[in-house]
């Protein structure tokens, strides 16, 4: 899978460059589990902090008014946050014109969404695969997946943010389907972790203030993905915000479809999802 990952990417960075004559930065960003949150964010930032310098974009002939950050899956979840970082940071002069957010990782609040329950078995992801990912990303700690299956992970004093991830009102009827809402359940850990309740991690914490200032914002999310919902929910938050969003929804998308858009699968769909991309921001950078 690793090198199936890395070929892809490097083959949608060399398109990407090729078809805009854009420079293309991408970011080896130390992983998990042997380097834990905030670490992987914490790499990030600083490629960016550096890269946004006047006298490197001047070096690179990089225009500081067409600078767009993005990123699939994990890389979704820090590519925005980053640029919720930049937009709200007033020490950052150079901003970002546009994000682009491909089946990204928004939040580990509620591990129930109607996305969870429909795709819990896959295809590509299951629901356990990512819980076990995602708290490796935390900790070693046993006691925290088997809390996070039963949706009882959350520590006390977050109940106030579930409002800002509560799927029976911020997902589109469509996909709120037959299923019954209940809030995540509260402190049943012995050991706590506030790092769940930090908007660095499930960047759908962030206040609606906050994403006021975002950029013009491009979402692709995928039918048959357990983080479909994660996706659907940033759309609706960011219009309620009056931020400039498109959004393409994959009817017959998979999770990590772009993986598998070179030898040997040459899957269609991660195919036309690195087309959807590209055309976007051709159009709007």
């Amino acid at each position: 899978m690793g090198s199936c990952r890395q070929m892809a990417y490097d083959f949608l960075n060399r398109w990407t460059a090729n078809k805009l004559g854009a420079v293309v930065v991408g970011i080896d960003y130390r992983l998990a589990p042997q380097y834990q949150f905030p670490v992987p964010l914490e790499d990030v930032i600083s490629v960016v902090r550096f890269f946004l310098q006047d006298n490197i974009l001047a070096k690179y002939g990089v225009d500081p008014s067409r600078i767009c950050i993005s990123g699939d899956s994990s890389g979704g979840t820090l590519a925005a946050k980053v640029t919720q970082l930049v937009q709200n940071d007033p020490e950052f002069k150079n901003k970002i014109k546009a994000q682009a957010l491909i089946y990204p990782g928004l939040q580990a609040v509620d591990v129930l969404m109607p996305s969870h329950r429909q795709n819990e078995h896959g295809p590509i992801l299951s629901r356990d695969m990512a819980i076990k990912m995602g708290c490796l990303y935390l900790t070693k700690d046993k006691a925290l997946p088997q809390a996070v299956r039963e949706n009882q992970h959350m520590p006390h004093g977050s109940r106030h943010l579930f409002k800002l991830v509560n799927w029976s009102t911020l997902l589109p009827e469509k996909y709120r389907r037959n299923h019954i809402y209940t809030e995540p359940i509260i402190g049943k850990l012995n050991s706590s972790y506030p790092v769940l309740s930090d908007s660095r991690l499930s960047p759908l914490l962030a206040t609606d203030s906050q994403l006021e200032k975002l950029p013009l914002t491009y979402i692709i999310t995928c039918e048959h993905d357990i983080l479909r919902d994660d996706g659907l929910i940033y759309v609706s938050r960011l219009r309620n915000a009056a931020v400039n969003v498109s959004h393409d929804h994959i009817e017959d998308g998979i999770h990590g479809a772009l993986f598998f858009m070179t030898t040997p699968f040459y899957l269609h769909v991660g195919i036309r999802i690195s087309d959807k991309y590209i055309n976007w921001l051709e159009e709007n950078l």
